[in-house]
């Protein structure tokens, strides 16, 4: 036979408090939970870096090992190397080519092993891009003593450029930079190095 609760003094008590709390409560509402989550910040400029950066985490960057070790089309040393995404404009391209831009970093990958040259660039465009560079001289030699094909070097660099989100444009040097043994490579920007840019013109101002 089950005990009687109505009995048993302290079963009396909690159902006396429990009835107490809900009396208590019974005007308070629930909160309604927000789906944005908010940015803990005041700060514009701040919450606009974090947005930039967001974006960019976004973009397709490869790893090093996307960069193929398997060359699928060997180009002639004496022939020019280009190419650039839809969007750029004929003149930015022609200024490229015609090596008007200030060169402001320099790769010589000149003797180096395919393996060593896939690291190099891959460290070096990522580099460059961080830092807010836009144009990078690459200086890979014409190879035309390379073996088993001429131009190898070249050819490998020519497949692995396209594979860089960053990678905008590039095409063979003047003969003033390096000609056909070397090429330039320009860069997209980086809005987050434009942005803390900006803001130290603006504190120099």
């Amino acid at each position: 036979m089950q005990p009687n609760n109505t009995d048993n003094p302290e079963s009396l008590e909690g159902q006396d408090d429990a009835a107490a709390f809900l009396a208590e409560m019974s005007d308070v509402q629930p909160l309604i939970t927000e789906a944005t989550v908010m940015l803990k910040t005041d700060d514009p400029l701040a919450l606009s870096r974090q947005l930039k950066r967001e974006q960019l985490q976004q973009d397709t960057h490869p790893t090093l090992l996307a960069l193929s070790l398997e060359l699928t089309r060997a180009i002639d040393p004496y022939d020019f190397i280009s190419y650039k995404q839809d969007g750029i404009q004929e003149g930015v391209f022609k200024n490229l080519r015609l090596g008007k831009y200030p060169i402001e970093a320099r790769l010589t990958l000149t003797q180096s092993t395919i393996e060593v040259a896939r690291e190099a660039l891959f460290n070096k465009i990522t580099l460059c891009f961080k830092q807010g560079t836009r144009v990078l001289l690459v200086q890979h030699g014409m190879g035309l003593n390379s073996k088993p094909v001429a131009g190898k070097l070249k050819s490998y660099l020519n497949m692995w450029l396209p594979e860089f989100a960053e990678v905008i444009a590039y095409h063979s040097a003047h003969v003033s930079h390096g000609g056909l043994a070397a090429t330039y490579v320009l860069l997209k920007k980086n809005p987050e190095q434009k942005l803390i840019n900006r803001e130290k013109h603006a504190k120099r101002g």
